[in-house]
């Protein structure tokens, strides 16, 4: 078993705190249900529905933040505020930007009735006299089904994006656009455009980067039951007086173990680097997404496979003993399921790892900056994935080619993926016809003006060893909250 530190002794002794945690008298079988219990009627609607997104950004000058679900930037281990950013310039004619209500104007849709290939370039001009807030390309599929992208404003009026993996039938797509407005904007949708695929035949091209931003996983497959949401608490000051609830993601990752369950996310949805403190009241969801009640109701019944309490969490001490953003190489983690049915509330296996189809690590080097292929089929082709906070409970995905941006992190450029994926995989490679493939890196951290995802490398980290440590570390059910978790300090 590796040394551990606990939150709340910060630096003092490992040795003293060996014993509080692991050297602890076991607890009895009944007290572990009660305890379970607790957590499961702890998540009640209100609760779920207050729990906000531990979405972790870095401005210009270097500080971290806090990105709340309604973009407000709160200061994460320091007392700065947040420098307003910049905001749209409204250009409509003098005295009318009160009272508008004429919706964005769209046109130049393009492809528009035309034969496209396996990949194309999307575009369309949208304008508005008092600017345009958000733009929508939401494509349909021969199946109808649908899934909705966001294209870059690539100059004045026109927006673009690259879309790929298109097979043979009858598309069609079309455009939602919302301005700048007061009370929210006005909205205009563009008439459903048809466009015919044929990749045998050739059609348009696009360079078949195949950048996925923020889309619906529609594919199903085994990452759909290995994902999902965690809710949990973290303290809101180091004395522990107040706590608030958190959502985040995370990925039941294979073991090879028996008697518990391991969940793989971010270490930011662990422990609080700031206030010095583990999660509690954890719970896990997995494939939330199929639920058919809504997705902040507390019954664990109308989910596929219910929802299981964590015991404990695993980070590295390296994230404990810093703060955001100077622990960013450490920003991954993992919690622990016992296999006991006291654990799990709803239908299905009371075995986690039983239930939701385990996804592999892999701890060797992934394909990065690959010069010589593009979009999907690249070895480093790579999808991230997550459950979106604004359309709770939908999982939603990004995908492109993978950056190495520096000895800590890796990077998709393109990425925007929503406040609760904190957490999710990244898949590479990975195949999107039975949703296979290992997990190299989780959603970590972003800028707060730009696009992009960062992921800590698990590969020549600590990764591997904490998730040694993960299943074999006792289960110590006596700890006091915020300090339920080991922080492993003999990881190289």
């Amino acid at each position: 078993m590796g040394e551990v530190k606990g939150s709340l002794f910060g630096l003092a002794a490992s040795a003293a705190l060996l014993v509080v945690l692991v050297g602890a008298p076991a607890e009895a079988a009944s007290d572990k249900a009660a305890k379970r219990q607790a957590v499961l009627d702890y998540w009640t609607p209100a609760r779920r529905a207050a729990a906000q997104p531990r979405d972790m950004v870095i401005d210009h000058r270097g500080l971290g933040y806090l990105r709340r679900a309604d973009g407000a930037l709160q200061p994460h281990g320091h007392q700065v505020a947040a420098e307003n950013r910049a905001q749209p310039t409204p250009n409509a004619k003098p005295g009318g930007g009160g009272n508008d209500t004429t919706p964005p104007t769209i046109g130049n849709m393009d492809p528009n009735g035309d034969t496209i290939g396996a990949s194309y370039d999307f575009s369309a001009t949208v304008s508005d006299a008092s600017g345009v807030r958000s733009v929508s390309f939401v494509i349909t599929y021969p199946t109808g089904n649908t899934q909705s992208f966001s294209p870059s404003n690539t100059g004045g009026d026109t927006w673009s994006i690259n879309l790929s993996g298109f097979t043979d039938g009858d598309w069609s797509w079309q455009i939602v656009a919302k301005d700048n407005a007061k009370r929210g904007g006005n909205t205009a949708t563009s008439p459903d455009t048809p466009f015919t695929v044929s990749t045998g035949g050739g059609g348009g091209g696009g360079g078949g980067t195949g950048v996925i931003t923020n889309s619906e996983w529609l594919g199903g497959g085994a990452i759909q039951t290995a994902a999902g949401r965690l809710f949990y608490e973290m303290p809101s000051n180091p004395r522990r007086k107040r706590w608030a609830g958190y959502v985040c993601s995370g990925t039941v990752v294979t073991d090879n173990t028996t008697g518990r369950s391991i969940v793989l996310t971010a270490s930011h949805c662990v422990y609080d680097d700031a206030n010095k403190a583990f999660a509690r009241n954890v719970l896990f969801i997995p494939d939330q997404a199929g639920t058919t009640g809504t997705g902040t109701d507390s019954n664990c019944t109308n989910d596929p496979l219910g929802c299981w309490v964590a015991d404990f969490g695993v980070v590295d001490v390296n994230w404990t003993t810093r703060t955001f953003p100077d622990n960013v190489a450490w920003d991954y983690a993992y919690y622990v399921v016992d296999d006991d049915p006291t654990s799990h509330l709803g239908p299905g296996s009371s075995v986690l790892d039983a239930a939701a189809n385990t996804m592999s690590i892999s701890f060797n080097a992934p394909s990065a900056d690959d010069p010589a292929n593009d979009g999907p089929g690249a070895p480093d082709y790579t999808h991230g994935m997550g459950y979106s906070y604004a359309d709770d409970p939908t999982f939603m995905n990004c995908a492109e080619d993978m950056q190495d941006m520096d000895a800590a992190n890796w990077w998709l450029p393109s990425c925007d993926l929503s406040g609760g994926s904190s957490g999710g995989p990244w898949l590479q490679p990975f195949n999107e016809s039975n949703g296979t493939g290992p997990v190299i890196s989780v959603n970590s951290w972003g800028y707060t003006t730009s696009p992009g995802m960062a992921g800590p490398k698990l590969n020549g980290t600590s990764a591997e060893c904490l998730l040694t440590a993960a299943k074999t570390n006792a289960f110590a059910g006596s700890a006091a909250d915020g300090d339920q978790g080991y922080a492993v300090t003999t990881c190289p």
